[in-house]
């Protein structure tokens, strides 16, 4: 099943913009769990401009799915394209390494590196050195002021922030999100919950966010694949399936 996106809005100026095609995810992986070993079993097919969200409880699989797509794991079995190019295929012995799948992934923990200025953290993601796309990211993201600070300087939301314009700079095909915002306070959680919706605008591709805030999904997804054990039991429209 394909998912029709409800927000298809593309910023035809935006350097960030994605190049289009659906996201297929056939896998399985075994799975240890604080309940006992599980199956992971995901068969979705994501249209463009998709922000999927994969909610459940703690052990569901969310965040082991998040590093299968990024290359981090490796599935026992099964078949992974994006916009035609193969990454995984189990039978044909393909499995392409992180580098080389353009993924930009935000862990919980920001994951900044702690001797470098803000700026710098950004520069670094890039692929190819561009001053002025920085400074576009410094402004979309309101860190014009920081880029000389260090992370230790930041505040939770301002890290989160940084993460997330240094996961843009690489220009990415994929964002991936493992629950960027449970480490912080509501008010804090509500104002970056629109730097989320402001990313995934600029990046134009799909986004696959990590969250068990039923209120954060209900703003934030086109989409909702709800994980149990390793198995999608639900998918949907966030409304369809909360209210």
């Amino acid at each position: 099943m394909i998912y029709r996106n409800k927000i298809n809005k593309t910023n035809l100026n935006s350097p960030f913009r994605g190049l289009g095609g659906s996201f297929i995810i056939n896998i399985e992986r075994s799975m240890l769990t604080s309940e006992g070993n599980r199956l992971l079993k995901v068969d979705l097919e994501i249209a463009n401009n998709e922000l999927l969200c994969l909610f459940g409880h703690s052990g569901a699989g969310k965040t082991t799915l998040l590093r299968i797509l990024a290359g981090l794991f490796t599935p026992d079995r099964g078949f992974i394209s994006f916009k035609g190019e193969v990454w995984y295929d189990s039978a044909k012995k393909i499995n392409l390494p992180p580098q080389q799948r353009n993924v930009g992934f935000v862990f919980q923990d920001y994951a900044l590196f702690p001797n470098m200025t803000v700026r710098c953290n950004i520069e670094f993601a890039q692929k190819i050195r561009n001053a002025d796309e920085v400074d576009s990211l410094l402004s979309h993201f309101g860190l014009e002021a920081l880029q000389k600070q260090y992370p230790a300087k930041l505040s939770g939301g301002q890290k989160q922030r940084v993460a997330l314009a240094r996961a843009l700079a690489a220009k990415p095909n994929l964002l991936l999100l493992d629950e960027p915002l449970s480490a912080l306070d509501y008010e804090m959680r509500l104002n970056l919950q629109d730097e989320i919706l402001k990313a995934h605008k600029l990046l134009n591709s799909q986004t696959l966010l990590v969250s068990h805030d039923k209120e954060e999904v209900l703003k934030l997804a086109d989409t909702v694949v709800m994980l149990r054990n390793g198995v999608v039991i639900n998918q949907g429209k966030p409304n369809d399936i909360f209210l």
